[in-house]
C-alpha cells in the first residue's frame, strides 16, 4: 500500500503545477495582446520574474524592449517604476537622497527620500547611456536588495526585480556595464529583429486601433509561491552537473574556454541555470528539469558573464559562438 503522505504530497504537487502552469499560460496571453513573437524573450523574462533574477534586454532601438517590460507590469499586480537612463543621470536620482525638510514642530530635520528603486519591478531604460558611476548605484540594490544612503540601510520592497533595456555597445553613446553588474543580472536575452511575418502584423496591428488594455493576472504572493515551488522540486545529480561542468569549464577547462576565454562565469551563473532549469520544467508542466532545460538556459545565463580575450576579437568570434562550442564539446551530460 502506497504512503498516503507522500501520495497526499505527490497529488498537491502535481495540482499546484497544473494551477502555475495555467496562470503563466494567461499571463503570456496577455503580454501576446501587445507583443508580436519574441517567445523566447518573453519566456525568459517571465523566468526571471518567478526566479527573483534580474533581467537584461539587448537589442537595436523600436524593437519593443521597453514596451515588453512596461507591458509586464500592467499584467502583474507589482509597484511599477521607470527610471530613463541619461548621460547626465546621478546616483541619488535612483536610489533617493537626504532632504531639508519641516519636522512639524516648526523647525527642520534631514529626511530620507526614496527615489523610484523602491518599487517592485523597476525598468531600467537604455540603463547603458549612463556613466559607470550611476550604473555602479544598482549594485547594492540588485544584489542584496537594499540601499546604503550615508550611515542608514533601507530595505527594498520583496519582491524587487529590475528589468534593463540596452543598446548593443556599438552604438553612439553607450558605455560599457561593469562586470560586477553584468554578473548580478540572472539572464541576458538578445531581442532579434522580427520577420517579415510578424512585421506585417506588427504594422498591421498598431495602426488601424488603439493597444488593447491588459489585465492583471499575478500579484506578489503568487510570484513568491512560484518561485518557493520551483525550489522545492527535486533535480537529478546528473542535471546539476552539467550545470557545473558548463561552468567550471568557462574557466579553461573547455577547449573554445581556453582559447577565446579571459574570464569564465561566476558561482552565479550555476545557480541560474539550475533555478531557471526547474522553472523552465515547470512553465511545461513538467516536475523534473532535464539537461535540455540547463541547455536551453545556456545562451543567456552564460553570454554576459564570459569576457573574451584578444584572439576572439581578433577572430571574430561572439560568446553566443563559445557556449556553442563548450555545449558541443562538453556533450548532454
Amino acid at each position: 500500500m502506497p504512503n498516503t503522505k507522500e501520495s497526499l504530497d505527490v497529488g498537491q504537487l502535481r495540482d499546484q503545477m497544473t494551477a502555475m502552469t495555467g496562470r503563466l499560460q494567461t499571463l503570456r496571453q496577455e503580454l501576446a495582446k501587445v507583443m508580436v513573437g519574441q517567445d523566447q524573450v518573453i519566456e525568459g523574462v517571465i523566468l526571471g520574474l518567478l526566479a527573483g533574477g534580474h533581467v537584461l534586454l539587448e537589442g537595436v532601438p523600436g524593437l519593443g524592449k521597453t514596451l515588453l517590460v512596461r507591458s509586464l507590469g500592467q499584467a502583474v499586480r507589482l509597484q511599477f517604476a521607470r527610471v530613463q537612463f541619461t548621460p547626465d543621470l546621478m546616483p541619488s536620482d535612483i536610489l533617493g537622497a537626504q532632504m531639508l525638510v519641516d519636522d512639524g514642530h516648526g523647525g527642520r530635520a534631514f529626511a530620507f527620500q526614496q527615489g523610484p528603486v523602491f518599487t517592485n519591478l523597476l525598468l531600467a531604460d537604455e540603463v547603458n547611456r549612463a556613466t559607470p558611476k550611476t550604473q555602479s548605484a544598482l549594485l547594492e540594490a540588485m544584489a542584496e536588495r537594499s540601499v546604503t544612503v550615508g550611515r542608514q540601510t533601507h530595505q527594498l520592497p520583496n519582491p524587487f526585480f529590475v528589468l534593463a533595456t540596452q543598446n548593443p555597445l556599438e552604438m553612439e553613446g553607450t558605455y560599457p556595464l561593469p562586470e560586477a553588474q553584468l554578473d548580478r543580472f540572472l539572464f541576458k536575452l538578445h531581442v532579434p529583429f522580427p520577420s517579415d511575418a510578424e512585421l506585417l502584423e506588427i504594422a498591421t496591428r498598431t495602426t488601424r486601433s488603439a493597444p488593447e488594455e491588459l489585465q492583471p493576472v499575478l500579484d506578489a504572493s503568487e510570484i513568491l509561491a512560484m518561485g518557493r515551488l520551483a525550489n522545492s522540486c527535486p533535480i537529478a545529480p546528473h542535471v546539476i552537473d552539467f550545470a557545473v561542468k558548463l561552468v567550471s569549464g568557462s574557466h579553461g577547462r573547455a577547449k573554445a574556454a581556453k582559447t577565446y576565454l579571459r574570464a569564465g562565469a561566476s558561482p552565479r551563473a550555476a545557480q541560474a541555470l539550475v533555478v531557471g532549469a526547474k522553472l523552465r520544467a515547470l512553465m511545461q508542466g513538467r516536475a523534473n528539469a532535464a539537461v535540455e532545460d540547463v541547455r536551453a538556459l545556456a545562451y543567456p545565463v552564460l553570454r554576459h558573464r564570459l569576457l573574451l580575450n584578444f584572439a576572439a576579437e581578433a577572430d571574430g568570434v561572439r560568446t553566443d559562438m563559445v557556449i556553442d562550442q563548450m555545449l558541443a564539446e562538453l556533450g548532454a551530460a
